[in-house]
């Protein structure tokens, strides 16, 4: 099955055709700083993938996705003749609340569902949203399938997922925690147990999706029982954009003193904080470790918050796992910053998380899936590539096709 996978945030745009058949990618295209007016757009074709641009300045996201339907319909070296030969979409949603605890079909009742869910994901499920739109407008009769980041910590229990707020905003609101990321956490556990020999469900984890957005959790015996995510991906971690956990009374405090609004003090928090504000030069970490190199204060105290963050979180988790046989490093930054890494777990090591310096380097290893552990480290440290959109081409072929075999 050609399946079309659409991975929409606030600012990018990612999307594979997958021949689900062999697993085999047929195009890649990404799409960054979407919205501003030095918005860049790369596709590239299989079997060379030589990139080429799309023009895509000031668009939007569903504009750049109808940018990309457009280029894969004219391009001579495009692997399809038409958007016909798509026989699904999947889209990758970050927030399903309570509506969606696995991987669904999009009619028009999921749909509704899916547009309450915008609330929890405001960086990401308005655009994911606006992209399934535009496709049902441009291939109306091609099957659509929603995959869920929240899906995989469902599993949480209610000690977990429970805020400790009044029980009424539960009850009416569904107010708990519902962590993201979820796809890429559940790959990246199942690839670690691959390079550990072991069955997944006889392992203790705790996997690191560390990116522009990031998200730790520990998956115990293949289930989440815990993230740093919560009611949305604004809790937790520092981010490239997003504060992460603060006092939430500091939230009240700058909209008296300032006279601002919610939806000024939501974007600060969302959009102005994380590493871009404490740096106050970039949310990429590369320019922010490349200033701090260079000797710029504010670059280095950056880097340091979020490596203590990351620090205590990979600790907190140890405390609530009953055991921890693997510490799993994956995204952007997970997989690609030696640096980070070794920061990180150098304060690591008495918890028994022990790197290998010359493991960890990344010369010539970027994409390989490896142990970066010294040999005896009674913690094993494991770098994964992550592999979102592989995923949720095989389980939107596994619904379609189920549809289609009920049918008949």
């Amino acid at each position: 099955m050609i399946v079309l996978v659409v991975n929409a945030g606030s600012s990018t745009l990612k999307c594979q055709l997958i021949q689900t058949d062999g697993k085999v990618r047929l195009m890649k295209a990404l799409a960054e700083r979407v919205g501003h007016p030095d918005a860049v757009m790369e596709a590239a074709f299989a079997p060379g993938f030589e990139p080429r641009a799309v023009e895509v300045a000031g668009c939007d996201v569903p504009a750049c996705l109808d940018r990309l339907l457009d280029l894969l319909e004219s391009d001579p070296a495009s692997p399809i003749a038409s958007l016909a030969d798509i026989q699904a979409i999947g889209n990758r949603i970050v927030a399903g609340g309570e509506h969606f605890s696995e991987s669904t079909l999009i009619d028009e009742g999921a749909f509704a569902a899916l547009v309450q869910c915008e609330e929890l994901a405001p960086l990401h499920n308005p655009a994911a949203d606006a992209c399934i739109r535009l496709l049902r407008h441009r291939l109306p009769d091609t099957p659509q399938a929603a995959v869920f980041d929240t899906a995989f910590h469902t599993s949480m229990p209610a000690k977990a997922y429970m805020y400790p707020l009044p029980q009424r905003y539960y009850q009416q609101y569904g107010i708990r925690r519902y962590g993201a990321h979820g796809t890429s956490h559940r790959y990246a556990a199942q690839q670690a147990a691959n390079l550990l020999g072991r069955p997944l469900a006889d392992l203790g984890l705790i996997t690191c999706h560390l990116g522009n957005g990031g998200s730790i959790t520990a998956v115990n015996h293949g289930e989440s029982i815990d993230t740093t995510m919560g009611f949305t991906p604004l809790e937790g971690l520092m981010m490239g954009t997003r504060s992460g956990s603060i006092d939430p009374a500091i939230v009240t405090y700058i909209m008296r003193r300032d006279g601002i609004g919610f939806d000024e003090m939501d974007r600060i928090l969302n959009k102005e904080s994380g590493i871009l504000g404490v740096s106050g030069l970039s949310a990429d970490m590369r320019d922010v470790l490349a200033a701090a190199d260079a000797g710029d204060a504010d670059a280095a105290l950056a880097v340091d918050m979020y490596v203590y963050k990351v620090q205590k979180a990979i600790g907190s988790f140890y405390a609530a796992m009953t055991r921890t046989d693997a510490v799993v490093m994956t995204a952007g930054i997970g997989e690609n910053s030696a640096e980070l890494r070794e920061r990180i777990f150098a304060g690591l090591a008495h918890m028994g998380m022990i790197l290998d310096l010359e493991k960890n380097d990344v010369t010539g290893q970027i994409g390989v899936n490896r142990v970066i552990s010294i040999d005896d480290s009674p913690i094993k440290i494991c770098v994964v590539t992550t592999d979102e959109e592989m995923r949720i081409a095989r389980e939107t072929d596994a619904l379609v096709g189920g549809e289609a075999e009920a049918a008949r």
